[in-house]
């Protein structure tokens, strides 16, 4: 044991302390501050059409109107959420929304009453999700092709059945129930809501949540931890082909009517709210609340564009510079995680 001199104090060793487990990491702050972002271009967006519209952008009929044209397309963004998350692609929603809408409005279906539409509409969207899931984990087609294939089929059935004639819906309980309002907010507005919350919770708080991102992430490395892989990715497109069948309801609820021309290009515009929210094309991450601000975002534009009459071909354009904008920034901020 060595004496230290007078006068000079002895250097003892400390073991280094590990930071409290309390104290956030850096990273965990990016996902919400992207979301913070989003929260930004919406209020933005906010801000134009009021500028643009001051008497009748924020006015209580216009935002009815703009939340109930979101629901339908808001509703098929949540299945398109969990779809991407666990890595697949789903172009054929719109399509199940039609073939479900035309279905639920056929003569011999309304003849059995309200509930057996809702019942339907559901039953025909879980059914076409369903047959996409098989295809695509037990038949190993790639999602791409499977949901092409349902793309056509359907719209072709959805045609065939109605005989591309528009069918009306007779049912006025149907419409009272669908088109009606609770606690001064319509219906469609709770289902959308309702949709959401359900959502949120089983992506966040259920293992199939846990799982979906886990395929997402990494299928191989799933199966190895003991996820049946393929039937969880059938479960997942049933969910989205569900969701469509909830769309289809809201579709003929607010057009008071089924078609074959129902859901069209539905597919691209949940793509793009799921991407502008923040949800990996590549699989394994994101989230429904970016998924809301995106439908928002999206709803918000074709407001500003439809009260000052502006033409559809300039919408899309900046519809197009929307998604390009938001791709490059998720694709910034994944480089910027990586370093």
């Amino acid at each position: 044991m060595t004496a230290s001199s007078p006068g000079t104090a002895e250097t003892v060793d400390q073991p280094v302390q590990p930071p409290p487990a309390n104290v956030p990491k850096v990273r965990g702050f990016r996902p919400d501050l992207r979301l913070s972002i989003l929260f930004g271009v919406l209020v933005v967006l906010c801000v134009i059409g009021y500028v643009t519209g001051p008497d009748t952008f924020l006015s209580e009929s216009n935002i009815s109107t703009m939340l109930r044209l979101a629901a339908a397309i808001g509703v098929v963004s949540v299945g398109m959420t969990f779809v991407i998350i666990s890595g697949g692609i789903d172009l054929s929603v719109g399509s199940m929304v039609a073939l479900a809408s035309v279905w639920m409005t056929t003569l011999a279906t309304q003849s059995y009453g309200p509930f057996v539409m809702v019942v339907c509409a559901l039953a025909v969207g879980l059914g076409a999700g369903l047959i996409n899931g098989l295809l695509i984990a037990y038949g190993k087609l790639v999602p791409f092709i499977a949901t092409l294939a349902m793309y056509a089929s359907a719209r072709g059935l959805a045609e065939r059945l109605s005989g591309r004639r528009t069918q009306v819906v007779n049912q006025q309980g149907y419409l009272d129930f669908f088109r009606g309002a609770f606690l001064g907010i319509p219906v469609l507005i709770w289902m959308l809501a309702v949709v959401y919350v359900v959502g949120w919770v089983v992506l966040n708080r259920t293992t199939f949540g846990r799982r979906t991102f886990a395929v997402g992430g990494n299928a191989e490395a799933a199966r190895l931890a003991g996820i049946n892989v393929k039937r969880h990715t059938a479960m997942v497109y049933a969910v989205a082909g569900l969701c469509c069948g909830i769309a289809a309801l809201m579709v003929v609820a607010r057009t008071t009517s089924g078609a074959s021309t129902n859901g069209l290009y539905y597919e691209l515009d949940a793509i793009a709210a799921v991407v502008i929210g923040g949800t990996l094309l590549t699989g394994g991450r994101g989230t429904l609340i970016g998924t809301l601000i995106g439908v928002l975002i999206f709803t918000v534009v074709n407001s500003i564009f439809t009260q000052n009459n502006l033409e559809t071909d300039v919408q899309n354009i900046a519809k197009g510079v929307i998604i390009v904008a938001a791709v490059l920034l998720q694709y910034g901020t994944n480089r910027t995680r990586k370093t």
